[in-house]
């Protein structure tokens, strides 16, 4: 082994094993001599000074002591259970080392990919890990989120959400590409990678030579190890103390005592960032608004206070350490990070030296019963807390202010984080197992099984979209669905634009309401002068024509602009969120790919006509027949079709600016919470309803006065849709299914 650590070009597949990779105990000068010798066995290229720089860093890493016995465990077993707190390296050492026993068997089996929760993560990750392994990204080292694909077929290590390797499925259920597939994040719980885990329980089976990897947090482990059996556990441990700090009392006024903190934490002069975790999005927008203008009247001596608002589901990049250029500029600053949960994993910085947690938040719960998402407000698991606290725990002198009290830590809050599969709509979870033909949703070995109710109202709402056949296997509707990776409403909307001649319109829709929002929130003071910018959009058939009109605009722009500055000073100047338009416009483009590749009809663009309008809105309907709402007093307060919550219009919306009150709307989105908006809303008629909904969904409605008027529509038109086009009467079964089909 020594001689080896001596001589690094020989035998490359050994310097791949972990004895001969740790350096720690070699001479520096011995390795910087033989720096321009050493070959990077990944693409062939000598190794760069910086490749030596940031394995120095790599070795500092908390992970990095558990290397040896890891490999131990990956040559030795099938599946690896790594746990370990934030920032120990496991999400960017672990695969390197992978890649390196791919490496050292020739990819018998194929190379490595990394699943990761958010999409922001899974960029970032690759971007750093090629920079460790000294290897362009895109070639050696790629990612694959939605709607970008970063990697060739030559990729030796690919980062991914974990949808996208979920979906990889469809295609290669067994993925042969992979001869190890690392599961990351295990504790966020989400819907995709509890499937993954339960599908690829199955996959090992019928492949022996496969190893599958799977990082969590600590206190999931108990939970994993039953799961999978006796496999080998591979513990890292945290490298620095933590000191916790219980503000018990504080919870009254949340935002109060956050801000309190924050100037008292800046004025103390102690050195290092600040991350706050919120309850919710709304909260990050109060707490910004007031810390920027607070933070403006602050003496200069006390350093320039910058806040960083991060949203976690949308429009957030990642929290990281600034590069060395900045560190200079930004020594007499402090950054105030805002977020909310899920928002643990985005935090890169090493900088954090304080997080306050309010120790609650708000979560989206799906009421299968209702068809509507509650916001409800619920205390943090007990997992969530130990991870904050872990940010902070890679510094010496960090401290975690939790404002609540210890005994609610150990008595209200639960030990684990609710898996999503336990709380969201299952429709597309679903459609993916019906495609990939798994039998009997109720035995798939899951880790927490959905609730029966959940999984029947999935099945029923993919009946109603005419995606299952007679005997609950998908049909052929039902297989073209699930070819777009959007929600199945979305998706039968846009095979129904096929038949009425809008896909080109559809498809902009379905990239417009896919992204976020392109709408910025309200500015404060300039709400006036966003209003008025936003009414040259509006559209008279409602807010999903109104997107269009938006991102037609914004295509224009594009097409006639000089650079890509003139297109941001086109969005800055209309209130308008750029890099919502640039992800619709990518969205858009793949979509178009995938209408192309199952060779669906494709109709020119007719946007503006009376009759595009209406097949628009057929098209809608199609596949948003559950989601309608009737003003049911004349002021704008909408009664559900579905059940008995009221209402409003949201702000934003077209209708809201204009003043216009529609009798009946189809709407993209509603929750229920304090304020119960309807958000991107459409007129329709009731005729138009009655002739696109399927007539068993029309039956198993609640009796109401909106199915009452909806009844009468009904009789009006039942002689006309009980003869077809050529005079004859049409068969009873067909009233059993969605007229588009």
């Amino acid at each position: 082994m020594e001689e080896e650590l001596e001589c690094p070009n020989s035998s490359p597949e050994k310097r791949y094993f972990p004895e001969s990779l740790d350096s720690s105990d070699g001479d520096e000068d011995g390795v910087l001599a033989c720096e321009d010798l050493e070959l990077n066995p990944f693409d062939g290229l000598p190794y760069s000074s910086r490749y030596y720089k940031l394995l120095k860093e790599r070795e500092d890493l908390p992970i990095w002591k558990e290397k040896y016995s890891f490999m131990e465990s990956l040559l030795q077993s099938q599946v690896v259970i790594v746990s370990g707190g934030a920032k120990c390296g496991k999400s960017s050492q672990v695969p390197q080392w992978c890649a390196e026993y791919c490496l050292s068997i020739h990819y018998q089996h194929g190379g490595v990919i990394c699943t990761q929760v958010h999409k922001q993560t899974a960029v970032q990750l690759a971007l750093r890990v090629a920079d460790e392994m000294d290897v362009n990204i895109g070639h050696e080292v790629g990612y694959v989120i939605p709607f970008e694909n970063c990697c060739t077929s030559e990729t030796i290590l690919r980062y991914c959400t974990d949808d996208m390797l979920q979906r990889e499925m469809m295609s290669n259920p067994f993925l042969g590409s992979y001869g190890v597939i690392i599961v990351d994040d295990v504790h966020e719980r989400s819907i995709a990678t509890d499937v993954l885990l339960g599908l690829l329980k199955d996959v090992l089976l019928a492949r022996p030579e496969l190893k599958l990897i799977i990082n969590s947090s600590p206190l999931l482990i108990g939970k994993l190890s039953s799961y999978y059996g006796d496999v080998p556990l591979i513990e890292v441990k945290s490298k620095h103390a933590v000191e916790v700090v219980y503000l018990s009392g504080a919870q009254k006024d949340s935002l109060k005592s956050i801000l309190s903190l924050i100037f008292e934490i800046h004025h103390s002069g102690e050195k290092g960032d600040i991350v706050v975790f919120l309850a919710c999005e709304q909260d990050i927008e109060k707490a910004y608004e007031i810390v920027c203008q607070e933070g403006s009247h602050l003496t200069p001596d006390l350093g320039e206070l910058v806040v960083v608002p991060l949203y976690p589901k949308e429009k957030c990049t990642l929290f990281k350490p600034a590069d060395e250029v900045e560190r200079s500029c930004q020594a007499s600053q402090r950054r105030v990070v805002l977020t909310t949960s899920s928002g643990e994993s985005l935090i890169w910085s090493n900088t954090v030296r304080f997080v306050i947690d309010v120790g609650v938040e708000r979560r989206k719960v799906y009421n299968p019963r209702i068809r509507a998402t509650s916001l409800v407000t619920q205390p943090i698991s007990q997992s969530q807390a130990e991870i904050r606290k872990q940010i902070v725990g890679a510094s010496s002198s960090g401290k975690l202010f939790c404002l609540y009290a210890e005994e609610f830590a150990s008595k209200d809050m639960r030990p684990l984080k609710p898996a999503e599969m336990q709380e969201a709509n299952l429709t597309s979870m679903v459609l993916f197992l019906k495609r990939i033909d798994i039998a009997g949703l109720g035995h798939c070995g899951f880790m927490n099984r959905p609730a029966p109710e959940s999984l029947m109202q999935a099945l029923e709402d993919l009946d109603y979209l005419a995606a299952l056949d007679n005997d609950g296997n998908l049909s052929e509707f039902g297989i073209i669905m699930s070819e777009f990776p959007l929600d199945p409403q979305l998706s039968k909307s846009i095979l129904a634009a096929c038949e009425f001649d809008c896909v080109d319109e559809m498809l902009t829709i379905a990239a417009m309401v896919t992204a976020p929002n392109c709408f910025s929130h309200l500015p404060h003071g300039a709400e006036a002068a966003a209003r008025a910018c936003w009414k040259t959009f509006l559209h008279p058939d409602g807010d999903h024509f109104t997107l269009i009109n938006v991102y037609k605009a914004y295509q224009d722009t594009t097409l006639n602009s000089a650079s890509e500055h003139c297109v941001e000073k086109w969005c800055q100047d209309r209130f308008l969120s750029c890099s919502a338009l640039r992800t619709a416009d990518v969205i858009r483009a793949e979509l178009l790919e995938i209408i192309k590749r199952i060779e669906l009809p494709y109709a020119e663009p007719a946007f503006g006509s009376t009759e595009n309008s209406l097949n628009i809105k057929k098209a809608l309907l199609s596949g948003y027949f559950m989601q309608i709402a009737r003003d049911v007093d004349g002021a704008g307060n909408y009664l559900m079709l579905t059940h008995k919550q009221v209402a409003q219009l949201h702000p934003l919306s077209g209708y809201s600016i204009t003043k216009k009150v529609p009798e009946w709307v189809l709407f993209h989105k509603f929750s229920i919470s304090e304020n119960n908006y309807i958000r991107i809303a459409s007129e329709i008629s009731p005729e138009l309803f009655m002739q696109l909904a399927p007539q068993y969904y029309f039956s198993n409605l609640p009796p109401s006065e909106s199915k009452d008027i909806l009844q009468q529509v009904m009789g009006r038109l039942a002689p006309i849709s009980t003869m077809n086009k050529e005079g004859e009467k049409c068969p009873e079964s067909t009233e059993q299914r969605c007229t588009v089909q």
